[in-house]
């Protein structure tokens, strides 16, 4: 099945099992909604964005966008002006939308500060669903990402074995990786990281246990 399709399938299953979970849910389309009519340029990431890649739906509590460095400030004011019951909580890496209530995080506006992350926009797919075109990261940079939130030092453990969960199951149902491209994202994440991302999707297609 084409990328296309197996990510609107994904997405809209995803959104329909947040929706059961998250109370104010913000779907993706309606912040996809938001960023194109002004313009924005920015990536659909997290597991809205990877479905299409991992094969498989779940719930998820917030909506994370890469977006590119001279559109945050425009694209945090825009969110803010769509969904006014959110307020920003501005971090280094990323500005987090909270509601004002909960706090609960809605959306997380990543900002390209990391070298992996400001190679995001040059590996994308294009997909186009309920009439809005948008970008996704392609599969080595989603792998990719995934491999940096795996080793992360300042993710938690929990965390890191549901992108693990996720790792896998994009290696097993996409056989055709660019090894390339993959090892040198992976050198973007740390120097020589190339060589510790293949031989984490070696592991996965020879069936060995994923080594954290």
């Amino acid at each position: 099945m084409p990328l296309q399709d197996v990510h609107q399938i994904n997405l809209s299953k995803s959104t329909t099992l947040s929706g059961f979970t998250v109370e104010k849910l913000i779907p993706p389309i309606e912040v996809i909604q938001a960023l194109n009519a002004n313009n924005i340029r920015f990536v659909l990431v997290g597991a809205y964005g990877l479905g299409g890649w991992v094969h498989q739906s779940r719930a998820t509590e917030d909506v994370d966008i890469v977006v590119a460095a001279k559109h945050v400030k425009k694209a945090v004011k825009v969110l803010l002006g769509e969904f006014p019951h959110l307020e920003p909580d501005d971090h280094p890496v990323v500005v987090r939308l909270r509601d004002r209530e909960t706090q609960e995080v809605h959306i997380d506006v990543m900002k390209p500060n990391q070298q992996l992350f400001r190679e995001t926009f040059k590996n994308t797919s294009t997909i186009t669903s309920k009439g809005q075109t948008y970008r996704i990261p392609t599969l080595e940079m989603a792998l990719a990402m995934k491999f940096a939130a795996m080793i992360s030092l300042q993710r938690q453990d929990e965390a890191k074995h549901v992108d693990a969960h996720d790792f896998i199951l994009m290696v097993k149902t996409n056989p055709e990786i660019d090894l390339k491209k993959l090892a040198e994202l992976g050198d973007l994440v740390y120097p020589e990281g190339g060589k510790e991302l293949l031989e984490k999707v070696r592991q996965v297609q020879a069936g060995e246990k994923l080594i954290l």
